[in-house]
């Protein structure tokens, strides 16, 4: 399975309407591109930070949407008030749910970047080390890792069911965090707690 992110720094005068739009056009509209296995959408209601994740079945689906998607995202970046966009392409390399995650669901997105030939190593520390620890945390939800091989980055995001669970977890989150950051020799990138808008990732259990 594959993923596309997709940043926009949005006006947050116009992030409820533009999530109106994502969820009620956008969504509907990329969930009927052969290949395409879903989406969710995140926002930082504070600094305005929105991302949309669309997964894809296979690299050659999301390759070939790459077009047909390209429409729907200017739309989507016209509604949330912003100029531009930054686009990845990632791997899915490990997803666990515990449960669905319920309205109010936050999450928090670490990005990290080292050198590209500790990636199959940063799949398993992800495996035998911090998935476990999350399993630990009160309103644990889900837990995925992205990866880009190439460029040697990946993005561990760790759902939980409420702001408050998301915050409770921030002391130990920032001790595995760092650990792990030190065992690979990887550098911590950015960290972003965010809102869960919708949640609608048709990506099979891969821990």
């Amino acid at each position: 399975m594959f993923v596309r992110t997709t940043e926009v720094q949005a006006d947050p005068a116009k992030i409820d309407d533009g999530i109106a739009i994502v969820r009620d056009d956008i969504f509907p509209a990329v969930s009927g591109i052969d290949g395409c296995a879903g989406m969710s959408l995140l926002v930082n209601r504070g600094s305005g930070r929105c991302i949309a994740t669309t997964a894809w079945h296979s690299e050659d689906a999301m390759r070939q949407s790459a077009e047909s998607v390209v429409p729907l995202r200017n739309r989507a970046e016209r509604s949330l008030g912003a100029t531009g966009s930054e686009v990845h392409q990632w791997e899915v390399a490990v997803v666990h749910r515990d449960h669905a995650t319920p309205e109010g669901a936050c999450a928090r997105l670490t990005w990290l970047s080292g050198d590209p030939e500790t990636a199959d190593r940063a799949i398993d520390t992800y495996k035998l080390a911090v998935l476990p620890r999350l399993q630990e945390m009160a309103g644990f939800c889900s837990s995925s890792l992205m990866i880009d091989r190439d460029a040697g980055r990946v993005v561990g995001t760790a759902a939980f069911d409420s702001r408050e669970a998301l915050e409770a977890s921030r002391d130990a989150a920032q001790g595995i965090r760092q650990r792990v950051a030190d065992e690979l020799g990887a550098t911590i990138d950015n960290i972003e707690e965010m809102e869960i808008v919708f949640a609608h990732l048709h990506v099979p259990e891969m821990a």
